[in-house]
């Protein structure tokens, strides 16, 4: 149903007939504006001293009016009804202008942006239309410009048909895409980074997002970074580069942008508002996988408050159509909004689940406890994520957990009994994998989980030294076992995936503090095992030692 929208307050009954009267007349398909229906928007917009805009759909009809000031119009908000798929909006914009400069660069991005059909801008000449400007956007850059534009016309010399014209540009959009099979669902994103750091620091992470995004089951159709001294506040990026993205994902038939760097609540209401598109941040990607593999009670506890915490922030919902009815008798002024209510229940929820999670940390507690007592040693097996934690487990202990070649295959601890070669029984624990830029929702809510390494008589750092990042990994793993406070406890080294390294890496490794192996084959383990039974023994001290010896000689 067609209305009047924008910078309405302040005009007067007549006027806003006069407006609703415009928004009743039709268009022909073949035309971009009919002469009549440029005339009466040129009139109507110099005796308002305002620009008007329009946007008509593909049949001719006029879906809304917009009152804008001097300057500008403002669009609003759209459907997103055909815009999947290489298709454009359905819409066309024609707004009327006092200045003969024709198509700006804030009619571009909006253009972009909003997926437009196309962009028309009506200069005025003592209150009748004078010419009528248009861009349209380009299946692929030439000479690269993203956009093209029309010869300017009177709006009574029109001759293209613009239907024609329309599904022409429509059908190159199409066949321009690339082939790809037929998706159920999956989410098809381009993933994008704003970095002040080096070329190279921005890479490494672009490339560890899309591994994330992999590991989410997500399609990568492209990568967009830049560089930026200083990070724009609204959209993180300039407002050029987002029209790229804009364009690209109309290109490629993307519904979905990750952001690299941890947005704001505003910056991602600004970026959805402009593209269309869904937005995530690096922090939200985690927590859906996390929220996809974890399996115990205690992991999906944990998730889900990490999700309610990293959502409570964001809700941006402000419809306070039925708030007077929470009001109660003799309130003043509105009762408890919709948002509120969500707010408040979502806290309710996190004091639940902090109460849950309370009774399973005393559960843990306990059987760590009876592990004391009984004196078993216990290793605990920490790295970066998809290290080859799990695998090194599994060969160790001939067990069968979930290890794949994915960022956090496996989130819930794991412990196993392991016999060393002469005569020592310990138990260890695979835990979590850690990754740079850990959300710190994450860290809170896994506290009770990251509490067993506390408990541990040795750490086992696993390093992927085929990653050619594996010196930054380490330094992460590092910095955050520094952060947990576990520095004092003894830290073996062991430097996996040796045999996808060349010689001059595993001399370089040979030199360093560490044993070096293949989670993948067991004979390549001895050394490992006698090096952490000895720091085990060396660790222990006192009378565990002595008693440990005994069984040795026993």
């Amino acid at each position: 149903m067609t209305h009047v929208t924008g910078d309405t307050p302040g005009l007067k009954p007549h006027q806003l007939r006069e407006l609703e009267r415009l928004a009743r007349k039709r268009v022909s398909p073949d035309e971009i504006i009919s002469r009549d229906l440029a005339r009466s928007l040129s009139g109507l917009s110099t005796d308002l001293n305002r620009q008007l805009g329009l946007l008509v759909n593909r049949s001719g009809q006029v879906e809304a009016v917009i009152v804008g000031d001097y300057d500008r119009i403002v669009i609003p908000p759209l459907s997103t009804l055909r815009t999947a798929g290489g298709r454009l909006r359905g819409l066309r914009c024609v707004h009327t202008t006092f200045s003969r400069l024709g198509i700006t660069d804030e009619d571009v991005m909006d253009l972009a942006c909003l997926r437009l059909d196309l962009m028309s801008v009506l200069s005025m000449a003592d209150g009748l239309p004078h010419l009528l400007h248009t861009a349209h956007l380009l299946p692929e850059a030439v000479a690269g410009k993203e956009w093209g534009e029309m010869a300017p016309v009177h709006p009574a010399g029109q001759t293209i048909s613009c239907l024609a014209f329309i599904e022409s540009l429509e059908d190159e959009f199409v066949r321009a895409r690339p082939l790809k099979a037929v998706d159920q669902g999956q989410d098809r994103a381009i993933l994008v980074s704003v970095a002040t750091g080096t070329a190279r620091e921005a890479a490494d992470s672009l490339a560890e997002l899309a591994e994330l995004a992999r590991s989410a089951n997500v399609m990568v159709l492209d990568r967009v970074s830049q560089r930026r001294k200083t990070i724009h506040p609204r959209f993180l990026l300039g407002k050029g580069k987002l029209m790229e993205i804009m364009l690209r994902s109309l290109r490629l038939g993307a519904n979905l942008l990750i952001f690299d760097q941890e947005l704001t609540p505003s910056q991602i209401r600004s970026v959805t508002e402009h593209t269309d598109l869904r937005v995530i941040d690096r922090t939200q990607l985690i927590l859906d996988i996390f929220a996809s593999r974890a399996l115990s009670r205690e992991g999906k506890l944990q998730i889900e408050m990490a999700q309610l915490k990293y959502l409570l922030p964001r809700l941006s919902s402000r419809d306070d159509a039925l708030s007077r009815l929470t009001g109660g008798i003799g309130a003043r002024g509105p009762g408890e909004t919709r948002l509120e209510i969500d707010r408040r229940r979502i806290n309710d929820r996190i004091a639940r689940l902090a109460k849950e999670l309370k009774t399973v940390g005393q559960e843990r507690f306990h059987r760590r406890s009876r592990r004391r007592k009984r004196d078993v040693p216990v290793i605990s097996l920490v790295g970066y994520t998809n290290a080859g934690k799990s695998t090194l487990l599994n060969t160790l202990t001939r067990s069968q957990i979930k290890a794949e070649n994915l960022l956090f295959a496996t989130l819930d601890p794991t412990s196993r009994r392991l016999r060393f070669p002469r005569d020592l029984e310990v138990i260890i624990t695979d835990t979590v994998g850690f990754i740079r830029n850990l959300p710190e929702e994450l860290l809170k809510a896994f506290a009770s989980t990251l509490e067993e390494l506390h408990e541990a008589d040795l750490l086992v750092h696993v390093i992927d030294v085929a990653n050619p990042a594996h010196e930054e990994q380490e330094a992460v793993v590092n910095a955050l076992l520094r952060e947990l406070g576990l520095v004092n406890i003894p830290c073996l080294n062991v430097f996996n995936k040796i045999d996808l390294v060349n010689k001059e890496t595993q001399e370089r490794l040979g030199r360093r503090e560490g044993v070096a192996v293949s989670a993948l084959d067991e004979r390549t383990l001895a050394p490992f095992l006698e090096r952490a039974q000895a720091m085990l023994l060396g660790s222990l001290g006192g009378e565990r030692t002595l008693e440990m010896s005994q069984g040795e000689g026993g």
